[in-house]
């Protein structure tokens, strides 16, 4: 079938943008963080069911002493840091600017490294680091706008307090993918990605047990629970994105390369924007589409 990789991306692609929707409005019913340990309880128990059927066993205790330290390390990083301060960031700002600051963590993990495992790049992908920088700021650094016809679109408010949320997601992704990859590597190649990231989800998901009994805010997972909604669109963010989305963007590297396929991975933000105007009503200026357009090119250039 031709094009079978380029449709495997996009497909991928819309079920990370649908993802983080659901996660919004779940965020938005029951605090960011309750969603986060529920999110965290169905990737895990999905991920669990599958090395099941793939490889007959529950957990990858056959994996080396480095790989559970790095991997763990990269779920505390990563899963629960990081994404707390995602979940902070798609509240604060919304999906479609938020997502736009988390891309910049393909330029970020480029320059780490860079400065620290001797990595090298060649002038167009210094070029891709720049204009992908360049995309995010044209669209963060955007006055807020007011609309002819307001009762028809709303603006979304770019706060300051947002966007460092929204940093704070892109280094937790960043340095979370650094470690992820230092606990995969052997010296036979990699190791399976989906026990890898099963091992990741345990780390982040033992911290918020810990999180929640330590500052008393069971609670608050109690009352989320019972919120049919915000459970519902949980598990299905969950099952969408982390799980189907990581299994898809796996499956993509099978028939694209890595470049084009991380290039077509990183359209989350442009994907966002047909959302935000039809679905939330959200007034989306051209400086905004340029700058999303921008910045997947940037990307484009530094994966070339």
């Amino acid at each position: 079938m031709p094009y079978i990789g380029e449709l495997i991306a996009i497909a991928t692609v819309f079920c990370w943008t649908i993802s983080v929707q659901l996660f919004e409005a779940a965020s938005k019913r029951v605090g960011t963080t309750p969603v986060n340990i529920i999110r965290l309880t169905v990737a895990l128990f999905l991920f669990s069911l599958l090395l099941i059927f793939r490889h007959g066993y529950l957990l990858p205790v056959h994996f080396p002493a480095h790989a559970w330290f790095y991997l763990s390390l990269s779920g505390i990083i990563g899963f629960f840091i990081g994404d707390i301060f995602l979940f902070k960031a798609l509240v604060e700002i919304g999906p479609r600017v938020a997502m736009l600051i988390y891309s910049l963590s393909a330029p970020t993990v480029a320059l780490i490294g860079w400065l620290f495992l001797d990595e090298t790049y060649v002038f167009h992908q210094w070029l891709g680091m720049f204009v992908t920088l360049f995309g995010v700021g044209i669209v963060i650094f955007e006055k807020n706008q007011k609309v002819s016809n307001p009762s028809k679109l709303k603006t979304r408010n770019i706060s300051f307090k947002g966007v460092l949320y929204g940093f704070g997601a892109m280094l937790g992704q960043a340095f979370g993918y650094i470690l992820s990859k230092t606990g995969m590597q052997t010296e036979s190649g990699y190791l399976d990605a989906f026990s890898s990231t099963q091992i990741r989800v345990i780390a982040a998901f033992l911290c918020f047990l810990i999180f929640f009994t330590i500052t008393g805010k069971w609670g608050k997972v109690k009352a989320a629970v019972k919120n049919t909604k915000a459970v519902l669109f949980t598990a299905i963010g969950s099952a969408v994105g982390p799980f189907l989305g990581v299994s898809l963007s796996l499956l993509v590297l099978h028939y694209l390369t890595t470049g084009v396929a991380s290039t077509f991975l990183s359209l989350v933000p442009v994907f966002i924007i047909p959302f935000s105007i039809f679905l939330y009503k959200e007034h989306v200026s051209i400086r905004a589409v340029t700058g999303a357009v921008t910045a997947v090119f940037g990307i484009y250039l530094l994966m070339m």
